[in-house]
């Protein structure tokens, strides 16, 4: 079944959903995207984009962040500078010490946060787009300071467990669609700014 790009309003900002399963809505994340972006550039007179992804390789449901990186970062000549990876992953017990490493070293950088995280189970392998930070183990009971100034996250479970054992059982499949898509949609807003026709 078919799912539709969704736009959802939580309190005060706009939530947008993308259907990793439908490889062609990757140029509509990337706009979105790329608007999200070009706004912090343009409001906060920012230089850079740093791509921060979250998580841990020692767990399939939070291996999002991770496998992004690893994909993002073995990528030639990428215009955006990415912090976690497989080999060097920025999760639960370290976030803190890469968002003052971040703040010393880029301070002039817009913030693009990628997470797994969970909600509805019928939005389970969906991507979300936003402006704004993000709370990184909120969906599992972890208090964790937010960050980024954008953030992307990919739907790996249902909030009706918030066991965090629950990611465990996450399947890897589900996790390498998002983020083979995740990863088309920053290429592609790369190559908006390299062609400013396509956007």
């Amino acid at each position: 079944m078919k799912r539709e790009l969704v736009r959802f309003r939580k309190t005060d900002r706009e939530i947008y959903y993308y259907d990793s399963v439908q490889r062609a809505g990757t140029m509509a994340c990337a706009r979105k995207l790329h608007a999200l972006i070009s706004e912090v550039l343009k409001t906060e007179k920012k230089r850079g984009v740093l791509i921060l992804c979250i998580g841990t390789d020692r767990s399939t449901g939070d291996s999002l962040g991770p496998l992004i990186g690893h994909k993002l970062k073995n990528r030639p000549a990428s215009r955006f500078l990415v912090i976690g990876t497989l080999e060097r992953p920025v999760h639960a017990v370290n976030l803190e010490q890469a968002r003052d490493m971040i703040r010393v070293c880029y301070p002039d950088y817009v913030i693009v946060a990628i997470d797994a995280s969970v909600g509805r189970q019928s939005h389970v392998g969906c991507v979300t787009v936003g402006k704004g930070a993000l709370r990184p183990g909120l969906g599992v009971c972890k208090n964790l300071n937010a960050v980024g100034d954008v953030f992307i996250t990919g739907i790996v479970g249902g909030y009706g467990s918030r066991d965090p054992l629950m990611l465990q059982s996450v399947r890897l499949s589900i996790v390498m669609k998002m983020a083979d898509y995740i990863c088309e949609s920053v290429s592609l807003v790369e190559q908006f700014w390299e062609n400013r026709t396509l956007v």
